[in-house]
């Protein structure tokens, strides 16, 4: 009845409100309502949730608009000033950053509460804190420098076996990869299929109503990877050795994930993002990087919510590499985790300060991480340097090229295919805007910060599987 183009016209932006708009549509529609009167109902539900709460029909999108809701607060008298001059801030690899990204870099260097900022060579224009960077603020959160997929990251599992396994039984490996987890907008699992894992049994759901509203979706989409530059895929792992892992010298196969916290942290973002706009207005060129003070209520939330996305992203990876192994009949060797879009509390010339990493991986000194390249490049484990003046950071990928727009005019599915058949990757399913030609060099990228991190080994994609196509989850 009414398609997913259809109610992002009517104004249902969010993922889960949408599918939640799309059951209450249909089931007005089995009542024999017609097109233009179910569009009616989901405005009135839009415009006055509060009066629909308890209908049959229509309350589950009442209640889940009136959770989305943030609390209405009296912001100040106009927006703040930006400070005259920037922060220190240290770039890397500025050649391969695009102007924008530069400038929005240095907007986020004159907040009044930033103590220093680093931009990565993967650098590229988001939202507020361009994707890559890095900043360190005195006792305030900033939400949209988190990212709105909260605690997107990496989980690498290595492998006993030799990656000619790939080619022995890849048919058994094509299919755990597709059935064991899920791919596209909202998707989630149900019935018996449904993953099961503590996280789901963290009291910090209950400690917010937008937790508890939310955990239920959150549930069904434990074990999934979402759409965007998120994947799953096999590979081989060239390493000299990783002695802190046990891994000897050698080639091995390896399991490769990139997916975050789903619909339950683009909802905690949205919501506090919201929340930290009102309370505190900021001139346009920075508004996306309004910032909740750490001690309030609202910042204590916002902490409170996004450390428990960081541990349902964590929970999310274990499962798909926990299902996909167990249907290939594999038991990893050793792992290596990270985040790359969250907050943590550090300390920096004897000062405890918030440092928000937006597409940026931890680097400190002797801290393992994953680099992904693209579906048709290299990727690196890395040990970090602790570099002091990058924030104990790194790139978090190659960084995009282009934008999935200029991807989409510019690139044929054929002209993907010969750069994948020349790298030996067999795709399962991707979208044309997440083709490798879409991403910087990753060489060139790793090159530009010798200095954060060391590659201690190489992971080179042979079996990749992606969302068909969808808006970004970076």
């Amino acid at each position: 009845m009414f398609d997913d183009a259809k109610l992002r016209r009517l104004g249902f932006a969010d993922d889960d409100l949408r599918a939640t708009a799309a059951v209450a549509a249909q089931a007005l529609g089995q009542l024999g309502l017609s097109l233009k009167k179910v569009k009616t109902a989901l405005r009135d539900v839009q415009q006055r949730p509060a009066k629909f709460q308890g209908h049959p029909q229509l309350g589950p999108l009442a209640a889940a608009l009136l959770a989305a809701a943030p609390a209405v607060v009296e912001p100040e008298q106009g927006p703040r000033p930006l400070c005259d001059e920037p922060v220190p801030g240290a770039v890397w690899g500025a050649e391969l950053i695009q102007p924008e990204a530069l400038a929005q870099f240095e907007t986020a260097r004159r907040l009044p509460v930033a103590v220093r900022a680093a931009q990565m060579p993967d650098g590229h224009v988001g939202y507020g804190l361009p994707i890559g960077g890095v900043l360190a603020t005195r006792g305030a959160v900033i939400p949209y420098a988190v990212g709105v997929d909260i605690a997107c990251r990496m989980r690498l599992s290595v492998l006993p076996e030799q990656p000619e396994l790939l080619d022995r039984q890849r048919d058994l490996l094509r299919r755990a990869l597709r059935q064991e987890t899920r791919f596209g907008v909202g998707v989630q699992f149900e019935g018996r299929d449904l993953r099961q894992h503590e996280v789901l049994d963290d009291p910090a759901w209950d400690r917010l109503p937008l937790l508890t509203h939310l955990k239920r979706a959150a549930a069904g989409q434990l074990g999934t990877s979402g759409s965007g530059n998120h994947f799953v895929e096999f590979g081989e792992l060239a390493t000299a050795g990783l002695p802190e892992l046990g891994v000897a010298a050698g080639r091995y196969l390896a399991l490769l994930s990139h997916s975050g916290s789903r619909g339950l942290g683009a909802r905690i973002a949205d919501h506090f993002t919201k929340v930290a706009m009102q309370r505190c207005p900021l001139p346009p060129q920075a508004k996306h990087l309004a910032w909740l003070a750490l001690e309030s209520d609202a910042g204590q939330e916002y902490w409170l919510a996004m450390t428990l996305a960081g541990r349902y992203a964590a929970a999310n990876h274990e499962l798909i590499h926990r299902h996909v192994l167990r249907a290939a009949g594999l038991e990893p060797l050793a792992v290596v985790e990270n985040h790359h879009n969250f907050a943590w509390l550090e300390e920096y010339d004897g000062e405890t300060l918030v440092v928000h990493r937006k597409g940026a991986t931890p680097a400190g000194a002797g801290v393992l991480g994953v680099i992904p390249g693209s579906m048709g490049d290299s990727g690196f484990v890395v040990r970090g340097k602790g570099h002091a003046a990058a924030l104990c950071s790194a790139a978090h990928g190659a960084g995009r090229l282009m934008s999935r727009g200029e991807a989409r005019r510019a690139l044929t599915v054929s002209q993907r295919n010969a750069w994948l058949a020349e790298h030996q990757v067999e795709l399962l399913d991707a979208g044309i805007d997440e083709s490798p030609q879409v991403y910087k060099p990753i060489r060139e990228v790793m090159a530009a910060q010798q200095e954060l991190v060391e590659a201690v080994a190489e992971f080179r994609p042979r079996l990749v599987l992606m969302a068909a196509g969808g808006p970004a989850e970076d």
